[in-house]
């Protein structure tokens, strides 16, 4: 007994060794960038002129500033109903469904739908946006078709932008939630399923009862994930509306990028991404609370 525990607390220095690559780009990407934009929120820095070279402290003025931004506060509201929305129904709620009728479909139906889905998800982020804005578009694909169909189409990305935009978001976003509960679903025991339906449990019973309940740390998992993702959405949101029209689809990225690139506060922009990194924080801790009560 004395002698293998020498051994052991010599190896375990080996055991972390292949982490130190990761943590290293972690601390120099990931870690530098927020710290750096978290004490530029304390500052007046600004992207051109005096306060861009030499930036001073201004201590929480920028965060007291969006007490009396009327922007700000909407723009946390779009936010919530961007994610709420798009990923923890859409993608989600979506995935789920997709992966359900993938696992009893025949091989060839369930390989042609998989691909469908994935190719959303593969397509360049730009090149999804640019897809998005030609289909909600006024002279765009969706009202060709309504046209064709003898139906009167509208504005899309004027009238409803958030809905175009969450709408997009799920069709870009659902193939992740769809792969994750596809290998959820082909992990569950059979013996379990069979036992129900032995049992004569119908088809919603045993999805509640039964293979929901089984697939939690999953569907927690993929919530945690597909959420994190959602918030930081920019791109697709900046191709279609720009945030617009006055400010409707404007969300936390959104603000943060007009007020830091556009206005050239790169103070108060960055005030903004600290909020917005807080937000996610707070989903990150329910979603880990939600995990951490699943474990045995």
């Amino acid at each position: 007994m004395t002698s293998r525990a020498p051994a052991r607390r010599r190896a375990r220095p080996e055991r972390w060794l292949p982490l130190v690559p990761s943590v290293l780009l972690i601390l120099v990407f990931i870690a530098a960038p927020v710290l750096w934009s978290f004490r530029a929120s304390f500052t007046n820095a600004a992207l051109t002129g005096r306060n861009a070279r030499n930036p001073s402290w201004t201590g929480l003025e920028n965060y007291a500033r969006m007490a009396s931004d009327a922007i700000f506060p909407s723009s946390v509201v779009l936010t919530v109903l961007f994610v709420v929305g798009s990923a923890i129904l859409g993608q989600n709620l979506l995935g789920l469904l997709i992966a359900g009728l993938m696992a009893r479909a025949r091989r060839p139906v369930a390989a042609v739908v998989g691909a469908a889905v994935l190719a959303a998800w593969v397509l360049p982020e730009i090149v999804a946006a640019f897809a998005c804005y030609a289909y909600f578009n006024k002279q765009g694909t969706l009202n060709q078709l309504l046209a064709g169909a003898g139906l009167a189409g509208a504005d899309w990305l004027y009238a409803f932008p958030m809905v175009a935009v969450v709408l997009a978001n799920i069709w870009r976003g659902t193939a992740f939630s769809m792969l994750v509960y596809r290998a959820a679903l082909a992990d569950l025991p059979g013996d379990v399923t069979e036992a129900a339906l032995m049992d004569g449990a119908a088809g919603w019973q045993r999805l509640v009862y039964i293979t929901l309940p089984m697939m939690r740390q999953s569907i927690a998992t993929n919530l945690m994930l597909v959420t994190l993702q959602t918030l930081a959405v920019f791109t697709l949101i900046w191709v279609m509306t720009a945030g617009g029209p006055s400010n409707a689809s404007t969300t936390l990225p959104v603000l943060a990028y007009q007020e830091a690139f556009k206005f050239g506060d790169i103070g108060y922009g960055t005030a903004i991404a600290s909020v917005l990194i807080a937000i996610g924080l707070l989903f990150g801790v329910v979603y880990v609370r939600l995990l951490q009560r699943e474990k045995p």
